[in-house]
C-alpha cells in the first residue's frame, strides 16, 4: 500500500485557485518534514514549499506570496493553497514526506492551469 495520497488538482483558468491535500494515515505524520514539489516532463522535480514537524515553512521562489502549505497533524493531512494561479504553475504535483532514514513520495496529482 502506498503511504501518502494526493488529491485536489485538476484544469483551472489563469488567477484561479486550488487547494491539494496529501493524505498520511499510515506512518507517524507529526515526526515527519512533509513538502509538496512538482514535475513538468523533460524537467526536473523542483521543491514547491516545505514544512517541518514544527511547523517552519520555505517556499520556491516562483510560489512565494501565492501558495500556502498547511498541515493537520491530527488528520495525518498536508495541504497546499494555490492561489492566482499561472500556466507556468502546471506540473505534477507530489507529496513527500520525510524523517530520518524514512522519505516517501505520492503518485502525483495534475495540475493544469490553462484558458
Amino acid at each position: 500500500q502506498v503511504q501518502l495520497v494526493e488529491s485536489g488538482g485538476g484544469l483551472v483558468q489563469p488567477g484561479g485557485s486550488l487547494r491539494l491535500s496529501c493524505a498520511a494515515p499510515r506512518i507517524s505524520f507529526s515526526l515527519y518534514a512533509m513538502g509538496w514539489y512538482r514535475q513538468v516532463p523533460g524537467k526536473e522535480r523542483e521543491l514547491v514549499a516545505v514544512i517541518t514537524s514544527s511547523g517552519r515553512t520555505n517556499y520556491a521562489d516562483s510560489v512565494n506570496g501565492r501558495f500556502t502549505i498547511s498541515r493537520d497533524n491530527a488528520k495525518k493531512m498536508l495541504y497546499l493553497q494555490m492561489l492566482n494561479l499561472k500556466p507556468e504553475d502546471t506540473a505534477a504535483y507530489y507529496c513527500n514526506a520525510d524523517w530520518s532514514s524514512f522519505h516517501y513520495w505520492g503518485q502525483g496529482t495534475q495540475v493544469t492551469v490553462s484558458s
